[in-house]
């Protein structure tokens, strides 16, 4: 299971930290003084949850180095699981507030929450329901 989990992990860790880069940048940029406050503050809390999902995808790893070869393997799972499950929820509200912050800037449309809850949606399809229904399906035979 370990190495099925670090795959998984790859996979997630990669993207969240291209995105979390994207925004770091962002700050520098000359658009980013012409801001308003809600943008600024949609666009810092988009930081901290970038931050916090990168520290949670890249949790397992460390996990991984400080306990190997202790005999904690199945704990280790366990809790890098549980690290890589939070690390994807806020992947997914880091997803959602960056989509926010873009389109509100793009275009002054009074769509925008309807689009940002629209591809909210298919990520929590993606993500959660599919898989919830597959496991539930499969064990249920």
């Amino acid at each position: 299971m370990w190495v099925e989990l670090i795959q998984e992990v790859r996979v997630a860790q990669t993207g969240v930290q291209i995105l979390f880069g994207f925004l770091l940048t962002v700050v520098f940029t000359s658009r980013f003084a012409e801001l308003g406050h809600t943008d600024r503050t949609i666009y810092i809390v988009t930081v901290i949850l970038g931050a916090c999902a990168t520290g949670a995808l890249i949790g397992p790893v460390s996990l991984h180095r400080l306990v190997s070869g202790r005999r904690v393997k199945t704990q280790a799972v366990r809790w890098a699981a549980r690290l890589t499950f939070a690390g994807l929820v806020l992947l997914l509200a880091t997803m959602t507030s960056a989509l926010l912050l873009i389109l509100r800037i793009a275009t002054d449309s009074a769509w925008v929450p309807w689009l940002v809850g629209a591809v909210l949606a298919w990520y929590l399809l993606c993500w959660f329901v599919v898989p919830l229904w597959t496991r539930h399906r499969d064990s249920t035979r």
